[in-house]
């Protein structure tokens, strides 16, 4: 029977490192990604949308062989064909990743076109450089996410990565554009453009009455 640990980072860490050897293209989005623009949330899961074609399939199954993992090829076949997640396992610490095609939902190929070089630098291993999203990309997709299912932990995150931004000294390569998250929200309607106007100016607020306390 396996055995069950605390949950950690390993398993997704270690699919970064493998997706990278492998030359699959990925990108980093959700939760673990906001924690590089500001949020202070712990998060053991990381989302991970991937694009990877019929050749990419075996040599990941490959590296995830029986009987410690499954990885099942005819499984990330299938997600690719029908638009589903896929998971690989790790059997024996009792931890599942799941991966998202870029096939399952295409209003995430922004995130996925417009990826940037960051680099993941955690207690107890070495740095090293992933695909991440822009922090734009980050509050769509968390703005998607309260849309669908209206989790008050997603304006909570957006709510302090605009916090970060606006206390944070920018470079103008780097300026957060906020026109491009207010048209995205307007994609998914009235309700996801009032609760972005909101975030944005609570933010705003917040910011303003740090530095007049500093």
């Amino acid at each position: 029977m396996p055995s069950i640990s605390r949950p950690d980072r390993s398993l997704f860490l270690d699919i970064l490192l493998k997706l990278e050897a492998l030359d699959i293209p990925y990108v980093i989005i959700g939760g673990f990604a906001a924690t590089m623009y500001g949020i202070t949330r712990a998060t053991y899961d990381i989302d991970m949308i991937v694009n990877r074609g019929e050749e990419h399939i075996q040599a990941l199954s490959d590296a995830y062989p029986l009987p410690r993992y499954y990885a099942d090829p005819q499984q990330m076949s299938r997600a690719i064909e029908i638009g589903s997640s896929f998971n690989i396992i790790d059997v024996e610490r009792g931890e599942k990743a799941d991966l998202i095609p870029l096939s399952m939902d295409r209003r995430n190929a922004p995130a996925f076109e417009n990826r940037i070089r960051k680099t993941v630098d955690l207690v107890g291993i070495e740095p090293f450089s992933v695909w991440v999203a822009r922090p734009e990309d980050v509050i769509v997709g968390k703005l998607m996410a309260w849309h669908e299912g209206r989790s008050e932990r997603h304006p909570a995150d957006i709510f302090e990565m605009l916090l970060f931004h606006y206390l944070s000294e920018q470079e103008p390569e780097t300026a957060f554009d906020e026109t491009y998250v207010g048209s995205r929200a307007g994609e998914l309607g009235e309700e996801v453009v009032a609760l972005w106007a909101l975030l944005v100016e609570g933010a705003r607020e917040q910011a303003a009455r740090y530095r007049a306390t500093d």
